[in-house]
């Protein structure tokens, strides 16, 4: 048996006995407007660590409709946004040392695309996250909710 029919068998078995792996990588997608592919990112607790694949699929410039992918805890968002714009664009509009962003991508334009990990360790199952766009005036539509599960 190839290794392709090994893995396919593997497949099947777990999907027939009920085991499965938890999804710890995400695709988000974005563009020339306001808004993330996703409204919702759910984790498994068992993630050691997450990886989000943040891609632009608008034809804009980063300095000019520019996106990234910012966590905090639901409370933090508004700071954390209103902040960032001090920051600037050389900062992916992130202030440096923020202890209340939990993770952050690089700030992306039309083309572009970046992958942003982190750990799941400070993370707690029920813990109320957002995730949003922390580009001028985008963190009031772009953002979903972030999610830790058992």
């Amino acid at each position: 048996m190839n290794t392709s029919a090994k893995l396919i068998a593997l497949l099947l078995l777990c999907a027939a006995t009920g085991v499965t792996h938890a999804a710890c990588s995400y695709d988000v997608v974005v563009g020339d407007y306001l808004r993330f592919s996703t409204p919702e990112v759910s984790v498994e607790k068992s993630c050691a660590s997450v990886t989000i694949n943040l891609r632009h699929e608008g034809t804009l410039a980063a300095k000019i409709m520019g996106h990234n992918w910012v966590l905090s805890a639901d409370a933090d968002v508004q700071g954390v946004a209103t902040d960032g714009m001090s920051a600037g664009l050389a900062n992916n509009y992130v202030k440096p040392n923020d202890a209340r962003v939990i993770a952050a991508s690089s700030v992306i334009g039309g083309g572009d695309k970046t992958t942003l990990t982190f750990t799941t360790a400070d993370l707690s199952a029920g813990g109320k996250y957002t995730f949003f766009c922390s580009f001028p005036g985008h963190s009031y539509g772009m953002r979903g909710k972030f999610s830790v599960t058992l």
